[in-house]
């Protein structure tokens, strides 16, 4: 399985955009311990949203899509439905 995820820091109230074969709540995790080094500027980090896909192609052209400049919408009505603000 393969996960699209949202993040949101609860820092800089930035989001992050991420894919990845792990368990969504291990990553969550590693990225609360500063894993790489932007997210060891922005954390602590909460969950938002994630989706799941059989197929690696799929997940990653769906983070490639939350990206863009289409998807930047996307991202703001799931953070938006999703952030409990």
């Amino acid at each position: 399985m393969f996960n699209v995820y949202l993040i949101k820091s609860l820092k800089s109230n930035k989001v992050y955009i991420g894919e990845t074969s792990k368990i969504v709540e291990d990553r969550l995790k590693e990225h609360n311990q500063g894993s790489n080094t932007w997210t060891r500027q922005h954390k602590p980090f909460r969950l938002i949203y994630y989706e799941s896909y059989h197929c690696e192609k799929d997940a990653l052209r769906r983070e490639k899509f939350l990206k863009s400049g289409i998807g930047n919408k996307v991202v703001k009505a799931i953070v938006k439905e999703f952030s409990n603000e």
